[in-house]
């Protein structure tokens, strides 16, 4: 194929030894790894060497739907970044964190933090936490509403902005002569005062090296792509089809103007989980390895969390019971409608649908050789459906380390992917400007405590 004339962007999103829930019991991985810090600082250097934009934890704030058979989160993932940042220089660090349960001073210092540390590349995926067995680790009965939940997400994202802009650029002097650490007239209180949040201000770290961190959003419902079109800069997005994609790129970029927005201003990186192998005869056979080793007790578990209802007793060799409009669910509308269409159009026993939702839970999988990924890649970002992709290695560090060696030197051949990092900071790997902020109407902290 041609090389088209753009840059694509690459994330990496790694999951404990890989994203197939059966990842830990495959020969190809060490299933000690999942609480080895050594381990995922590999992985930081394994995307650092590919030259790839950022990684990219997931995050929950429960065990899981079996912890018999696994767990998705281990590592709480700020924390881990901060490791992986000692350790890499120019890769982007993305951890998720929910506005849900969470406060927005807290979570402003741990991005700010993180910032810091990793000299400015630090992101933050936003979330809104849609399972019931989360609601239930802080004390309440069932999910909030959907509106109710991205309510708080909207004003908790605009409190985090605020604190990150209350201190001016050039606001922290370090003037050892004259004694003055900071300048009191740039940095000010915000005095929010909303519908579900008493903030005063400042924040109690100096402004971060890229301003903020990149702000990342991942849901796919009607309101999520309002909320991204408003705030993110990059979307994680799940689409199993190349039209499904175009549909999805085309409606979010057009959601832009009304905010102000170019259509740069925002990444669209769909999830792709990839089998690959020297010949699609042995990436083929790659995949049935990871899919005979599906515990269906687990895979169950994790389809009636996806749904909103049960189907732990559903026969494995029958389709999914009729399944009602994706209006009555206050989950995850995104992925239950994602697994819904997946069901239906293919025509699904259960056996076989949790077989393909076994790799990434709902994400594009793929099975080939490398320059068939490639093409496959080009494909979707010059049919407009992508600007990159968030690749989900099935397993590792192996996986990660065949996209690396394997594709990526394929894609630099044909144009389509840096050779060398362009800047120093996740913004620029983004190809985005640091962000400048401003005062608004802030109050200055001169002559206050």
């Amino acid at each position: 194929m041609a090389a088209a004339a753009m840059t694509i962007h690459l994330n990496a999103f790694l999951m404990g030894v890989g994203h197939h829930e059966a990842a830990w019991r495959h020969p190809r991985t060490d299933e000690n790894s999942v609480l080895d810090v050594g381990h995922f600082q590999n992985l930081g250097r394994i995307a650092e060497r590919g030259k790839l934009d950022s990684v990219f934890f997931a995050d929950g704030l429960a065990v899981g739907a079996n912890v018999a058979r696994n767990t998705p989160s281990v590592f709480e993932p700020i924390t881990l970044l901060s490791a992986i940042a000692t350790v890499t220089e120019h890769v982007g660090l993305i951890a998720t964190a929910s506005t849900s349960y969470n406060t927005p001073f807290t979570l402003a210092r741990a991005f700010a933090s993180l910032d810091h540390i990793s000299a400015g590349r630090a992101g933050w995926n936003i979330v809104t936490s849609a399972g019931a067995d989360e609601a239930a680790n802080f004390g309440l009965d069932g999910i909030p509403e959907h509106h109710v939940r991205y309510a708080r997400a909207d004003e908790f994202v605009r409190v985090a902005l605020q604190l990150w802009d209350s201190w001016e650029p050039g606001s922290l002097v370090l003037d050892t002569a004259t004694g003055r650490f900071a300048d009191p007239d740039k940095v000010h209180r915000i005095n929010h005062e909303g519908e579900l949040f008493r903030v005063r201000g400042p924040l109690n770290v100096p402004r971060s090296p890229q301003g903020r961190p990149l702000l990342v959003q991942a849901g796919s419902s009607d309101a999520g792509k309002d909320f991204a079109a408003r705030y993110a800069e990059a979307v994680f997005t799940a689409q199993r089809t190349l039209t499904d994609g175009t549909r999805f790129y085309r409606d979010l970029k057009g959601r832009l103007a009304r905010y102000g927005r170019s259509r740069d201003e925002l990444k669209i990186l769909p999830g792709i989980v990839a089998f690959l192998g020297s010949t699609q005869a042995e990436a083929d056979a790659l995949e049935r390895e990871f899919t005979e080793l599906i515990s269906p007790d687990y895979a169950l578990r994790q389809l009636s969390n996806m749904l909103g209802i049960d189907v732990t007793r559903h026969d494995l060799d029958t389709p999914l019971p009729p399944l009602g409009d994706v209006t009555v669910i206050e989950g995850n509308k995104s992925r239950f409608q994602l697994v819904k269409d997946l069901a239906e159009r293919e025509q699904l026993t259960v056996r076989e649908l949790i077989g393909k939702l076994g790799g990434g839970r709902g994400h594009r999988s793929f099975t080939g050789t490398p320059e068939a990924l490639a093409d496959d890649i080009e494909r979707w970002v010059t049919a407009g459906a992508a600007d990159g992709f968030n690749i989900m290695p099935p397993y590792l560090p192996g996986g990660l380390e065949v996209f690396v060696d394997h594709v990526v030197p394929i894609l630099r051949r044909r144009g389509l992917f840096r050779t060398e990092y362009g800047g120093d900071t996740l913004r620029a790997n983004y190809g985005l400007p640091e962000h400048q902020g401003g005062t608004g109407a802030f109050v200055s902290t001169a002559g206050t405590p």
